[in-house]
């Protein structure tokens, strides 16, 4: 395991970032938001990084108290990455980076990599109430849980169980919604997302 570095600063934001400011770091716990991932999800998710950094960036963070592993029981039997409380603590700052790196978003570039699930971290910041959300699109599915103080914030593929809502939409909506272009719900009312479900969420987004 490689030694930790410091700034040797007396900063909460230079120790912050002793933590958390190495490359990759805060993209594994966006793909950790979505629930334990094994090694190989995680490197198929995170297009660029080289085996060894990824292994050597999840060690430090299961040192800084920020993922745990854990062994899943038979018929698994794979090792599963994890955040811990404190690692979920990060979300909301994903979230603001998010919104600062808006501008700088432009467009798709041809060697952009993406996965659908990108999209679950801007959409969480501007859905009006709490619930669970399955979101269609292009590249795939994925859903949220809005409003979840435990567990997974979002994952892949169809929700776990009846959602509150569903949001059928193309990515270039999605895209305007991640810029900060569009709001959810203008795109629903023009008709460029299709929202159905019985659930309060649901008919919130109908009748915003």
């Amino acid at each position: 395991m490689s030694p930790r570095r410091s700034y040797d600063q007396y900063c909460s934001a230079a120790r912050a970032l002793d933590a958390v400011g190495d490359r990759w770091t805060l993209l594994i716990v966006r793909e950790l938001l979505a629930g334990p991932r094994r090694y190989t999800d995680l490197h198929a998710d995170l297009p660029g990084v080289s085996t060894d950094v990824l292994a050597s960036r999840l060690k430090d963070m299961e040192r800084d108290g920020l993922t745990t592993r854990r062994r899943l029981p038979p018929p698994g039997a794979a090792y599963v990455y994890e955040l811990t409380p404190r690692g979920r603590q990060l979300l909301p700052v994903l979230q603001a980076l998010g919104a600062w790196g808006r501008a700088e978003l432009g467009e798709r570039r041809p060697t952009d990599a993406v996965r659908a699930h990108w999209f679950a971290l801007p959409l969480l910041s501007v859905l009006p109430d709490e619930g669970l959300v399955e979101v269609r699109l292009e590249e795939g599915q994925f859903h949220l849980n809005a409003g979840a103080e435990e567990g997974p914030v979002y994952g892949e593929g169809p929700a776990p169980a009846e959602p509150d809502a569903r949001l059928e939409l193309d990515t270039g909506t999605c895209t305007a919604v991640a810029r900060g272009e569009l709001s959810v719900p203008d795109a629903v009312r023009d008709g460029r997302i299709t929202v159905t479900g019985d659930g309060t969420l649901a008919k919130a987004l109908r009748e915003a």
